[in-house]
């Protein structure tokens, strides 16, 4: 049977109580716990309400504050004009789908790693990763700056491909925000 997931609560006061230790815990100590891929929940104490998003999202901005911003001001506005737009669930599934690509590829890398070299602790991988990042870096910078730009083109020929079916589909029906096409026009000028 699987392990459950870490409980850890929230209480009024902003602490952080993990039921696994019983002790009380920081963000640091939990963003611990996501580089070492332990499963956990985060619950408010007093509702009961999941809020490990919240949690991961705090981590997430302490991380930009703190040093080198992953995500530049244009991505972050980016991302914001996609709530609420009927493309923001294709973008979270879009950006988790090549996050997880990414991981994926670094780990197919690791693994080839360890059969050339064998097996050794993982500061000596951990320096050929940033090595082969070094040398590779703006190589793979380039690579991913076209993939997002493909990726961008093609999220927005997918939009205009559906205003276009939803305008064919609904061509007859008189919708606010849809101009009427030319013949629909000219079948109403005939009626008249």
């Amino acid at each position: 049977m699987p392990e459950q997931p870490r409980l850890i609560k929230k209480y009024p006061n902003r602490r952080l109580y993990d039921t696994k230790t019983s002790a009380y815990i920081t963000l640091s100590d939990v963003k611990d716990l996501v580089l070492a891929r332990e499963s956990f929940n985060v619950l408010d104490a007093k509702t009961g309400e999941d809020i490990t998003r919240s949690i991961l999202l705090q981590i997430i901005l302490e991380e930009e504050a703190a040093g080198v911003p992953l995500f530049t001001t244009d991505l972050l506005a980016q991302m914001i004009r996609f709530y609420g737009h009927a493309m923001q669930g294709v973008l979270g599934k879009y950006l988790e789908t090549n996050i997880k690509s990414f991981v994926d590829f670094q780990k197919k890398l690791q693994d080839q790693s360890q059969q050339l070299y064998g097996e050794s602790n993982s500061q000596m991988h951990a320096d050929m990763w940033s090595q082969f990042m070094n040398f590779q870096g703006p190589a793979m910078q380039t690579m991913m700056a076209t993939y997002m730009e493909q990726s961008r083109k093609m999220l927005h020929q997918m939009q205009d491909q559906l205003k276009t079916q939803t305008r064919t589909l609904f061509t007859s029906l008189p919708l606010p925000g849809f101009p009427a096409d030319a013949e629909s026009r000219r079948e109403t000028d005939v009626e008249k």
